[in-house]
């Protein structure tokens, strides 16, 4: 890859401001991007730098994009000096890159590299008259209609030397130019040798446009068919009583409670009805409840532990302490219950181990 680097001090200009209405370009480029992110917008602000400063990048513009941005300078530098759409030198007013790539080197690039070199010069060498400069880049995507350049923001397309000539000889007398296909072809199809769509019915609408519109037709005429329909289903008629639900009963209003009485207005409770409730000879009285304060609590049959209810049953727990009482010798404590009991067939010597 070629080292890119700034123009010379000696051409670089001591500064740089966008004008008003690529200022107003500049804002709305920001505004696309939220708070602290401004820094996304450092490509379309150098681009279009680029195009006030006449098709190249001055230090200066490089500087300002990095102000307003808050960017460091540095930073801004390494985008430019990257992307090779950013020229970092002087170029023509027709800046012409040449493509020399392999589709276009097998279809006559090199004759069109001859005009370039005998018309303008070596490649980034910019006419006396600052009309031309030009410079060999890769593939510009145009291979199917090559050979081919790109004219600062056009394509030109097909190009032969004779016809290259000529487009040269327009731009610099400043007449208007055909852009793409130096030949007339059409989008990319082949030249002078078309089997396919032949017929112009079939692109020129006439043959399309038919079917088009009888496939509106079709679906004006379903629809209103649909609406027709429609509009017999719901026609109003009479409605059958609902049911009520299976299992629900149906609420009916009592024919005289206290909330319908104060629903209409009247007093819920007659001072008859609170006599009546008072009387005492109308109250329920409920008979004590006794309970046996000397009966047992239930008890297990299978209990293992002296109860109170069943002293005779189990094993006493005072019969078999867990512990030795305190004062009593060692060589008096009950052995401990090593499970021998459970094999009589085994005998134990005095350290517990099986003889």
């Amino acid at each position: 890859m070629a080292v890119r680097k700034l123009a010379p001090e000696e051409i670089q200009p001591e500064s740089f401001t966008f004008s008003p209405e690529n200022m107003k370009f500049v804002e709305q480029q920001i505004a696309k991007y939220p708070p602290g992110r401004q820094a996304s917008a450092v490509i379309p602000l150098l681009w279009r730098a680029q195009e006030q400063a006449g098709g190249w990048l001055p230090r200066a513009a490089i500087e300002k994009v990095a102000e307003i941005l808050d960017m460091p300078k540095i930073r801004v530098m390494e985008v430019a000096t990257f992307y090779t759409m950013f020229n970092l030198e002087p170029v023509g007013k027709y800046f012409i890159q040449f493509c020399g790539t392999t589709p276009c080197m097998l279809r006559g690039a090199g004759d069109i590299r001859k005009v370039l070199e005998r018309r303008i010069g070596e490649q980034n060498h910019v006419t006396p008259d600052g009309t031309f400069s030009w410079l060999e880049v890769e593939c510009l995507g145009a291979c199917c209609n090559a050979p081919m350049v790109q004219i600062n923001d056009d394509y030109f397309e097909d190009l032969t030397p004779e016809n290259f000539e000529k487009l040269l000889d327009d731009l610099a007398a400043g007449r208007p130019v055909k852009k793409g296909s130096q030949i007339g072809r059409r989008s990319s199809e082949p030249h002078e040798a078309v089997k396919t769509l032949t017929d112009p019915s079939l692109y020129d609408g006439s043959q399309i446009g038919a079917w088009r519109k009888r496939f509106e037709e079709e679906a004006a005429s379903a629809a209103a068919t649909g609406e027709a329909a429609a509009a017999t289903a719901s026609a109003p008629s009479t409605p059958k009583p609902a049911k009520p639900e299976a299992g629900r009963a149906i609420e009916t209003e009592k024919a005289d409670t206290p909330a319908k009485r104060a629903k209409e207005g009247e007093a819920p409770v007659s001072p008859a009805e609170r006599r009546e409730a008072s009387d005492a000879s109308r109250a329920t009285a409920a008979e004590p409840r006794t309970e046996n304060a000397d009966a047992p609590a239930p008890q297990s049959d299978k209990s293992y532990v002296g109860t109170p209810s069943k002293p005779g049953e189990g094993r006493p727990t005072a019969d078999a302490p867990t512990a030795p009482v305190a004062g009593t010798p060692p060589s008096d404590t009950p052995a401990r219950r090593d499970g021998s009991e459970s094999k009589p067939d085994v005998t134990l010597d005095k350290s517990n181990k099986p003889s």
